[in-house]
């Protein structure tokens, strides 16, 4: 069994259905039951748990052969990541209790990173369950390609798309959730020992004006990136309801300035830019 929590997310759900596909039992590890039903239609066994409920969590993780696991994003974390300790102290309570053969760790480029920037919480993560003693692997991704879907009314509209990357001819690791899901599958049916990290880029790597020329190619207009200078951060995050932005600024700072950055050789996944950025036209109706 192959208990996947995160299963109504982009990774997770495309996990699920793989591992599905290939004939392997699925858990899925559900808040809602109503996004539960979905999962059981396909054949998966549900299991109602807060990712935040230990003593659920180890129901849930109780018998599985393997177990991916995930933080849920907080953008905008209150002082020290709270919202996010609590989460992997039950993970890490629940893991420790119903012992699955093996763990895979969605995890993030930048996470072994010292400097203060929201991805901490992954470092944190990182650092709480590596003393777990099970078979633990940290998959580390690179920036999502899917995180263009908030660019996809303004392509279309304006031809523009705003960006926070920059300079925005800087190429940075991109990866579409595909190709995580792909890899996680693979890793939650590796045997191994100990603590392992595996991180994971797309077939090349990625600027804003890529992505701009993406949108370009497929909508068949110009669409032109442009930078959202620095000094407007604070006032536009905080206008849209943030009330602590500085990790985030700190975190886009990091790739930025290029200390946000894969610790060794990273695996190259197989979709490209254009496949991946088709697949958010299609999800968002003109």
């Amino acid at each position: 069994m192959y208990a996947i929590t995160g299963i109504t997310g982009q990774v997770g759900s495309a996990l699920g259905k793989q591992l599905l596909a290939a004939g392997l039992p699925v858990r899925a590890v559900v808040r809602d039951a109503a996004k539960g039903e979905l999962w059981a239609a396909r054949g998966a066994d549900v299991v109602l748990a807060d990712i935040s409920d230990a003593a659920a969590l180890t129901q849930a993780f109780a018998g599985a052969e393997a177990a991916f696991v995930l933080l849920p994003p907080t953008f905008d974390p209150s002082e020290g990541f709270p919202e996010a300790r609590r989460t992997i102290a039950a993970l890490r309570q629940a893991l420790a209790a119903a012992r699955p053969s093996r763990v895979v760790v969605l995890s993030t480029i930048g996470a072994q990173a010292t400097q203060p920037n929201l991805l901490n919480q992954l470092g944190i993560m990182e650092r709480e369950l590596s003393t777990l003693d099970l078979p633990v692997t940290f998959l580390r991704a690179g920036w999502f390609i899917e995180n263009s879907l908030w660019d996809v009314a303004s392509a279309r509209a304006t031809g523009s798309i705003p960006s926070f990357l920059q300079p925005l001819d800087r190429a940075v690791p991109m990866v579409a959730c595909a190709d995580i899901s792909a890899l996680a599958a693979e890793l939650l049916q590796q045997h191994g020992h100990g603590v392992r990290v595996v991180e994971l880029e797309g077939p090349v790597r990625i600027s804003p004006n890529d992505i701009a020329a993406s949108f370009s190619r497929l909508l068949g207009r110009s669409v032109q990136a442009h930078a959202v200078q620095r000094g407007a951060w604070q006032e536009l995050f905080a206008s849209q309801g943030m009330k602590n932005p500085t990790p985030r600024m700190q975190m886009l700072d990091g790739f930025n300035q290029g200390w946000i950055e894969f610790e060794g050789v990273s695996r190259k996944g197989s979709v490209t830019l254009d496949t991946a950025i088709a697949g958010l036209l299609a999800r968002v109706p003109a």
